[in-house]
């Protein structure tokens, strides 16, 4: 059962998208329209979002500087909810927050930086709850589905000994937004150890996992993304720790390697993923696996069906908080099963 929430434009399906010409920014518009929403396509220039096609499908489209708070309130007048696609997510999360807070409408984006989620579930809980609105970062493949995933894992537990989360990629072709990013965040990646938030050891601890086909036995890294402070926001663990497979690592790296490549009419790439979350408690191990196709891809039908959750009143709480928090974990995942594959097992 869902709560009442008190944005008095609930009722409206406009839904804006911040960064809409980029290319997750264009799957996200892609799946809204699917779902029956009406997106406004936002970007800083008219001309690029008439470029990535916005315009000729007849999309509303509107310019908006996130640093400008006058064009940005004019650019979400009448929507209800905001998706931010407009890396990096540290330069326009704050801004883009602010005018959401302002016109009262929920808030998600698609960050992979911890210290943009830190920021998030740390200035803007209290604000959020005033508005009645829902702030929710990290809503995606890096972060969001992590955390979902860690909470349909552990089920009834309250608490856990260790938790490891293991991202095998076949490759990453990473995009210029992903690239941008990379260079623009340099703080030190958090793990949890002995119950705290603290720096990766380095060097970064190295394992070797077994995954389903096409992955087999691979060598992991040490990695860990925003879904780090996301689960450490709500749940106890002594450990939390996340890798990536180092042919993913290897990719994203190297500066020559090129970017997505459209391999169907959806535009996907051919890329193809596999996220395995391990709970342990009292020597009791609980495991959960997702596979899919495109880690861009797959961040649209993750974050817009958090907005259809939200606007339809099916969420257990508002406010800036973790995805597992807003919504039913379990009942959320078996949603995305067009998209995603989910298996689970104890022993």
């Amino acid at each position: 059962m869902g709560i009442r929430l008190s944005n008095p434009s609930n009722a409206s399906r406009a839904v804006a998208v911040i960064g809409a010409n980029g290319h997750t920014g264009r799957f996200v518009v892609a799946e809204l329209l699917r779902r029956g929403f009406s997106p406004i396509a936002i970007g800083r220039d008219i001309r690029r979002l008439d470029e990535a096609g916005l315009l000729q499908r007849g999309i509303e489209c509107r310019e908006a500087i996130v640093e400008d708070d006058v064009t940005l309130d004019k650019a979400l007048a009448g929507a209800s909810a905001v998706i931010n696609c407009a890396g990096p997510f540290l330069d326009t999360a704050d801004a883009v927050i602010r005018a959401a807070l302002r016109a009262r409408i929920h808030y998600l984006d698609v960050t992979a930086e911890q210290p943009s989620v830190q920021a998030t579930l740390l200035r803007y809980g209290a604000m959020a709850l005033e508005a009645g609105i829902a702030v929710i970062p990290a809503m995606g493949f890096y972060g969001g589905l992590a955390d979902l995933l860690v909470n349909a894992a552990m089920q009834e537990w309250d608490y856990a000994d260790g938790i490891e989360i293991r991202v095998a990629l076949d490759s990453w072709l990473p995009t210029k937004g992903t690239r941008v990013t990379g260079q623009r965040n340099t703080a030190q990646r958090l793990a949890v150890s002995h119950g705290q938030l603290a720096p990766v050891q380095q060097p970064p601890t190295q394992k070797e996992f077994i995954l389903p086909p096409p992955f087999g036995t691979q060598t992991f890294i040490e990695v860990p993304f925003s879904e780090v402070p996301l689960i450490a926001s709500h749940v106890r663990t002594q450990e939390l720790h996340t890798f990536l497979g180092t042919i993913a690592l290897r990719d994203v790296r190297d500066p020559s390697t090129p970017p997505p490549q459209a391999v169907d009419e959806t535009g996907r790439s051919a890329q193809r993923f596999a996220v395995e979350v391990m709970v342990t408690r009292h020597g009791e191990h609980r495991s959960i696996l997702a596979q899919g196709q495109d880690i861009y891809a797959i961040t649209a039908p993750i974050i817009c069906e958090a907005v259809e959750r939200i606007l339809s009143g099916q969420t257990k709480d508002i406010g800036s908080k973790a995805p597992a928090v807003i919504f039913n974990a379990a009942d959320f995942l078996e949603a995305l099963g067009p998209f995603l594959s989910v298996e689970t097992s104890n022993r």
